[in-house]
């Protein structure tokens, strides 16, 4: 995830609103993503994870516009956010933490349903937006990202799954 969710949220995101993705948002979600990572998903990719049966992708719309997305995959009681990305113009305003509140919304309540992700170790901004939206570190994985090699800090919300004893 790369996004500059820090701070309090202006004035100026109050018009936005959260909904599930559609084929036709994928233009720009996909100028968002070229613009964001250095080894992008593809438009195959992002069709094939979203006609996944367990799969989610929200997009956060300001009058017409998508100004940020989630990718997310069910796997029994887990959920594992894939992909989180801010227009660059627009992040500080708190549009990651609306994207994450979305998915959480469709746990239903469940205590039992938990929450992970791979974020870069780099990236700070993303680290505290995760954790002030609850989750914590519990690892690194070594060279996950094929683009430097550089380790992902894995997080969890709601906890991770039980350990081998």
């Amino acid at each position: 995830m790369t996004s500059r969710d820090a701070g309090a949220a202006p004035a100026r995101a109050h018009h936005l609103f959260v909904r599930e993705m559609r084929p036709a948002d994928l233009p720009q979600v996909l100028a968002i993503e070229r613009d964001t990572y250095p080894t992008p998903w593809s438009r195959a990719m992002f069709l094939g994870e979203l006609a996944r049966r367990g799969s989610t992708g929200l997009v956060a719309i300001e009058a017409r516009r998508v100004l940020g997305y989630l990718m997310a995959s069910q796997y029994a009681e887990v959920w594992h956010v894939l992909n989180v990305s801010v227009h660059r113009l627009r992040r500080g305003e708190r549009i990651g933490a609306r994207l994450l509140e979305a998915l959480f919304a469709k746990a239903d309540g469940r205590s039992d349903c938990g929450f992970t992700l791979e974020v870069r170790v780099s990236n700070d901004p993303a680290i505290r937006l995760y954790r002030r939206m609850g989750f914590t570190d519990h690892g690194v994985r070594p060279h996950y990202y094929s683009d430097n090699g550089e380790d992902a800090l894995i997080m969890w919300r709601g906890g991770p799954p039980a350990e081998e004893p």
